[in-house]
């Protein structure tokens, strides 16, 4: 193995298996690349990825050249940093639509007043259990109380806000006929 094959393997590797890492660890893996980010991002994406983007397909690409086409050295990396450069490009216009399909809509536990939800987490009076409450497109698993004492599976209105808790109270539920049971 010549020493060209040795460098463009090693970017292929390292490039491709870190900018794996990046997209599936992100928040977890994201801390050890920190030291790479410059303070600054393109049009919303870091450069980290666009860096391990490039370092990977700098290595396909001086590869193939070296290989395939039969290049010497200065070749074979002229089509690595073409194929890099190609990479990098890609990677941004993933992570640019991975971006924008992330909700930017905020809201605070107060805007859950009045919605319904489902205990998953009985709930004894006045302590805490958890209910899912599906809000604002997606759904929560939040904390709740309540003065009564709920079992899970009993669906619950949203009442109240104590601290990072949601206080409910249960919904009374209809029969077939029409009538209401606390049941």
């Amino acid at each position: 193995m010549s020493t060209a094959d040795l460098v463009f393997s090693a970017c292929l590797v390292l490039g491709g298996g870190l900018l794996l890492l990046t997209l599936i660890f992100d928040d977890l893996f994201g801390g050890f690349l920190a030291a790479i980010h410059l303070g600054f991002d393109l049009g919303g994406v870091s450069p980290t990825p666009m860096l391990l983007g490039f370092v990977a397909m700098f290595g396909i690409g001086g590869l193939l050249g070296e290989h395939s086409f039969g290049l010497g050295v200065g070749g074979a990396t002229l089509v690595g940093v073409v194929a890099g450069l190609i990479g990098a490009g890609v990677v941004y216009g993933a992570f640019k639509a991975l971006r924008q399909a992330e909700s930017t809509d905020t809201f605070s536990l107060t805007d859950m007043i009045g919605s319904t939800g489902r205990v998953a987490v009985g709930i004894p009076a006045n302590r805490y259990g958890s209910v899912l409450i599906s809000f604002a497109g997606a759904s929560h698993n939040m904390g709740a109380t309540s003065e009564t004492e709920i079992s899970a599976g009993r669906t619950v209105k949203v009442v109240g806000v104590a601290g990072n808790n949601l206080v409910v109270e249960s919904v009374p539920v209809t029969t077939g006929e029409g009538a209401r049971s606390d049941a």
